[in-house]
């Protein structure tokens, strides 16, 4: 393995709500939700180095305690954020600028174009991989149009779920599988 280090950023209300509002219309139930440890697992072995998770927690009122030491059991660095505005936006916008001073690799877990300076700082820094975890069709066009950033479909390619999810999407046709349909 490198002695690099992949730095995975997840901003998991994000996830969460286009995984309910966009593509289940509704509450995401515990087992439609990804499991967050094969991130982990497909970043480590997709770019052969150590991957540290940090998962970014808007708390308004207390901690989900239960929820905080699933994450850490899994691997996972819970920040855990509160004050005024869109806190987790925040705090993943400031993590990302300090990454800029260090030489480790970056993926976002986001489809929030709020983040797309930040990543193109990141992805503009020669040798660094950056990356994007989310799902295809509700990624910012504004992220997608940054240069050299890697994108992994979180159910496709990083396979984070237990089952397939009701998703409408745009198949290659070198790709298409009519049987799937049929």
């Amino acid at each position: 393995m490198s002695e690099r280090t992949t730095y995975l950023l997840v901003d998991g209300e994000n996830i969460d709500a286009t995984l309910g509002t966009s593509i289940l219309q509704r509450r995401p139930q515990s087992d439609e939700r990804p499991r967050w440890k094969r991130l982990l697992h497909f970043m480590q072995d997709h770019w052969n180095q150590p991957v540290k998770g940090l998962f970014f927690l808007a708390i308004d009122g207390e901690i989900p305690i239960p929820f905080v030491q699933a994450l850490t059991a899994l691997g996972y660095q819970p920040i855990m954020l509160r004050g005024e505005g869109k806190v987790v936006d925040l705090g993943i916008q400031k993590t990302m600028a300090a990454l800029q001073a260090r030489e480790d690799d970056v993926v976002l877990v986001s489809h929030d174009a709020d983040f797309a300076p930040q990543l193109a700082d990141l992805a503009s820094t020669p040798g660094r991989r950056t990356g994007i975890i989310g799902f295809e069709e509700f990624l910012s066009g504004i992220l997608r149009a940054i240069p050299g950033v890697e994108f992994f479909d979180l159910e496709y390619k990083v396979e984070a779920f237990d089952s397939s999810l009701p998703r409408l999407r745009v198949i290659d046709v070198a790709e298409f599988d009519p049987l799937e349909f049929l």
